[in-house]
């Protein structure tokens, strides 16, 4: 019984994830959960016109109502199905890190502040406020369209330079309006009357806005105004243009894997895992795989799956490995036998075979399959034997690498 709501459990966490490969459930929720979103959403600002708010407004609230008790579920789901998305760590650990990740605070405030004024009635304006929090949940049409996660990559790849360009502009902004106090607080004591009160007009004249509701009166005054716009002109370019170099970053790293991907000779093997294979129950992050060796995809069952770093391999998968082929100019030769019923070889493990030191045997196809050797494989008759080794064998086809 606990085997089957486990498995249950899991599934559950396949299906809620975002699909990447073929699971028609996994599609059939995914779009369903878009729906609402932007049901939700347009229920939300339908609501703030007054003829429709007058005619619909029980219908309205209503659907606005289903859609976030869905978000509710939706939530509770996600919680119980943690461990899945993050199984590097432990269960309590994977809730807390999903209750505090972005998402996760995106997911509770989407619902909570529309029940919490049943509890605290004197705070409903301020509840009210926070389900804005809901258009947040549109974040995640990120992990559907690659075109939405370019952005995204862009402004966390230039981060650092984002921050360092606004945390300047507000050293900027406050500088400014400290200058501005002084110039001009005698002439309008009521416009610019403290320190602090000249933030909106250096503001407003930085980022080029330029409302005109605050606004020098003084000659010095006015030619420092001049000096900050054109300084304004330069700064708010800053963010823009390390954007745009992002986004260029970007094109150009894409652009060089698609040309690599034409160009380069890329070898893909096949790995079915079995119960033995130490790979099995870990991630694919804990592998520890050499860096110019990518998995591709992971078939399980009947679904083709994009790999990620904290997917779990489980017995029966079929793994495909990538990797670079091998151009050296001296070619590595290995020898081909079938082994033959009068072969001395058969009904022999590896380590009891008489061979050379410098011979070693590759691999071993037997049947339709292909297997890795080790010490204790009994060899059959029939069998595919691939070799490397420097010495003469008899009935030995070479094979060029």
């Amino acid at each position: 019984m606990k085997d089957n709501m486990e498995k249950r459990r899991e599934r559950l966490a396949d299906i809620i994830d975002v699909r990447t490969g073929t699971d028609m459930a996994g599609h059939i929720f995914d779009f369903f959960y878009l729906f609402i979103i932007i049901v939700n959403l347009s229920v939300s600002i339908m609501l703030t016109y007054e003829n429709i708010r007058m005619q619909y407004e029980a219908l309205l609230r209503t659907i606005e109502r289903i859609t976030v008790v869905i978000f509710c579920i939706d939530y509770v789901l996600r919680l119980w199905t943690a461990k899945y998305m993050y199984p590097e760590v432990s269960e309590a650990q994977a809730v807390r890190k999903y209750v505090f990740s972005f998402t996760g605070v995106v997911d509770l405030l989407s619902f909570l502040p529309y029940f919490l004024p049943v509890f605290f009635p004197s705070g409903a304006v301020a509840f009210r406020m926070l389900r804005i929090m809901r258009v947040f949940r549109l974040f995640r049409i990120n992990a559907y369209y690659d075109s939405f996660k370019l952005i995204t990559e862009v402004i966390s790849s230039k981060k650092q330079q984002l921050f360092s360009s606004v945390f300047t502009i507000l050293i900027l902004m406050l500088a400014s309006s400290l200058c501005m106090y002084s110039l001009e607080h005698e002439a309008q004591p009521e416009v610019f009357s403290n320190a602090f009160s000249g933030i909106w007009w250096a503001a407003s004249t930085l980022l080029t806005v330029g409302y005109g509701d605050i606004y020098p009166i003084t000659t010095i005054g006015k030619m420092f105004g001049i000096f900050i716009t054109f300084l304004g002109v330069g700064m708010v370019a800053i963010p823009t243009g390390i954007i745009s170099a992002g986004f260029v970053d970007q094109y150009s790293r894409i652009k060089r894997m698609s040309e690599y991907g034409q160009e380069a000779d890329v070898h893909f093997i096949k790995i079915h895992l079995t119960e033995r294979d130490p790979w099995v129950n870990k991630t694919i992050a804990q592998l520890h795989l050499p860096e110019r060796v990518i998995v591709a995809v992971v078939k399980r069952k009947n679904k083709i799956l994009v790999p990620r770093g904290n997917m779990i391999l489980r017995a029966d998968d079929v793994m495909v490995l990538g990797a670079e082929s091998f151009e050296e100019n001296e070619h590595i030769k290995l020898k081909e036998l079938v082994l033959q019923k009068s072969n001395p070889w058969v009904d022999h493990r590896i380590r009891e075979l008489d061979i050379s030191r410098h011979s070693i045997i590759v691999l071993v196809k037997r049947g339709r399959r292909v297997m890795i050797p080790n010490g204790n494989m009994i060899l059959r008759t029939g069998d595919m034997v691939i070799i490397y080794t420097q010495t003469f064998i008899a009935d030995a086809n070479d094979i060029n690498v």
